[in-house]
């Protein structure tokens, strides 16, 4: 199937579409990505655009008949074996919206559809977040110190981050294997220079990454790093942006794909996940609906081009 996108850019490294990714994942080969990481947009929290296609300006039924197309589709896609990981949050409920304050399982909702759809529930990690950001940035009232000395019946914790993570049922045809070279978080990581020689070092090294890694509560993500992303604000009707922190991203990539590797998304945003994958010597694909998250995406990935096509380029429309 030819791909059929309003725009796009195939290199040798990566190729992004702008275009509606229930559209464009149909014209993707089945069982050809290794490893899929995304951002979904949470279900009534937040809209990014105007478009009648933009899975964000759906609510209830709407929003799930749609992203359950795309995970039947992620599934179809992705290498038997191989994992895609979804970044999820706990959602608040409002007042206004709701009719009371509290929180809804949205994490729970989306590891129900993803087993529906016939993924495998593989595992999954919370990511720590600093309250009193958290509470500048949302104004939540359950926040407040004010709120605990006024009625700490309404104030509650601040909703962490989670990467869960689902397997594609059968065997893995090319195992995902070898040490840990690097760590990715804050603060310098393992010693590397404790170590006696250089296999046994190279060995050790990758236990001490993988014991930081495997905790359930990662606590040590660097909030601030993200892609750059202010060219990427569109004010007609921009109402969110949140890209989600690269060492989040790079742990993922470096825990279940190797080098060489193609690395899915179907929200593409502003280009983090494929420019984690190209830079850790992977290939990407990424799908965008939104014309300025993609011309923001195009200038991030830019510096990285090495040619003018390449991956999927028989595929290009």
């Amino acid at each position: 199937m030819t791909i059929c996108a309003v725009d796009q850019v195939v290199t040798d490294q990566y190729a992004i579409y702008q275009g509606d990714s229930c559209e464009i994942i149909r014209a993707l080969p089945g069982d050809s990505i290794h490893f899929g990481v995304h951002s979904p947009p949470f279900e009534g929290l937040y809209k990014f655009s105007n478009f009648d296609r933009d899975i964000s300006n759906n609510e209830g039924s709407g929003f799930w008949e749609h992203y359950q197309f795309l995970i039947s589709e992620l599934l179809r896609v992705t290498i038997p074996g191989r994992l895609h990981s979804v970044h999820v949050m706990q959602l608040p409920t409002s007042k206004i919206r709701h009719g009371h304050i509290g929180m809804r399982d949205f994490r729970g909702e989306v590891i129900r559809a993803y087993e529906d759809a016939g993924w495998i529930f593989h595992s999954e990690v919370c990511i720590w977040k600093d309250p009193v950001v958290a509470q500048q940035r949302t104004k939540s009232i359950r926040l407040l110190h004010k709120q605990v000395v006024k009625d700490s019946a309404l104030s509650g914790q601040g909703l962490a981050d989670y990467i869960v993570t689902f397997r594609k049922p059968g065997d893995n045809p090319e195992p995902v294997g070898g040490c840990f070279d690097m760590w990715i978080g804050e603060g310098d990581g393992p010693d590397p220079s404790k170590f006696t020689t250089a296999e046994d070092g190279r060995n050790w090294y990758s236990i001490e990454v993988w014991q930081r890694y495997a905790s359930p509560v990662w606590m040590d993500i660097r909030q601030t790093r993200t892609l750059q992303y202010r060219a990427g604000r569109d004010e007609n009707d921009e109402q969110h942006i949140s890209p989600l922190q690269l060492d989040v991203i790079e742990r993922c990539i470096d825990l279940w794909s190797n080098p060489g590797d193609t690395v899915l998304t179907p929200f593409l945003g502003i280009g983090s996940e494929v420019w984690c994958a190209v830079n850790m010597g992977r290939k990407g694909i990424g799908i965008e609906l939104k014309p300025s998250y993609f011309d923001q995406a195009r200038s991030n990935l830019a510096p990285l081009d090495n040619v003018s096509d390449g991956l999927f380029a028989e595929d290009a429309a």
